[in-house]
């Protein structure tokens, strides 16, 4: 294993092993292991309740995991294929429904921000986020699921079901667009020149 997650191959296997089996704690293990980037991954990419995707992406983990094969990376490659997967569909819902938007009173205590809010408002993070998002869709995916959720260049052909020489290309264009906004001159909005 390339230092992704926190257990050896050997280990992996056991963990793999044991939860086939039916072993709750090498359940919660590969849970461990794997929930919190899918959670950031499905924040990162627009979930509504990135919590609740990862949830249903365990769901249907557990209730194929009797059919897996494979080693570390491939169990996150296969992760992560269902948690993409799983992030489109609430996309395309989403996007059916139309979006909403809850009413809260100022004063209203579910309004009061975590700390985790005032965190992803940082300008420099909110700064990063938005020029991601300003990518097209697929170099945006790869450019996620390579940093976000750590993923190796081959994980990400297979949760995109794309060659690996075609998530290069997209990585290195995303990184090029992304650099040119970054040289960009900004000029800072003042004050409307009344001089005329």
């Amino acid at each position: 294993m390339s230092g992704r997650g926190s257990t050896s191959d050997e280990t992996f296997a056991t963990v793999l092993a044991a939860a086939q089996a039916g072993a709750s704690w090498a359940c919660t293990q590969l849970w461990n292991d794997h929930a919190p980037a899918v959670a950031a991954f499905a924040q990162a990419r627009g979930s509504r309740e990135p919590d609740d995707l990862t949830s249903e992406v365990f769901l249907a983990v557990f209730d194929r995991l009797a059919t897996f094969r494979g080693d570390a990376e491939a169990f996150r490659s296969f992760v992560f294929s269902i948690a993409y997967r799983r992030l489109v569909d609430e996309l395309r819902k989403r996007g059916r429904r139309g979006e909403t938007v809850e009413l809260v009173a100022e004063d209203d205590p579910r309004r009061a921000s975590s700390a985790e809010d005032e965190a992803t408002m940082r300008l420099g993070e909110q700064r990063a986020f938005t020029l991601i998002t300003s990518l097209p869709a697929d170099q945006r995916d790869v450019l996620m699921l390579r940093i976000v959720a750590d993923l190796t260049v081959e994980q990400v052909a297979v949760v995109l079901d794309k060659r690996p020489g075609a998530v290069k290309a997209l990585q290195r264009r995303a990184l090029e667009r992304l650099r040119k906004k970054l040289d960009a001159p900004r000029t800072p909005a003042g004050p409307a020149d009344d001089s005329e």
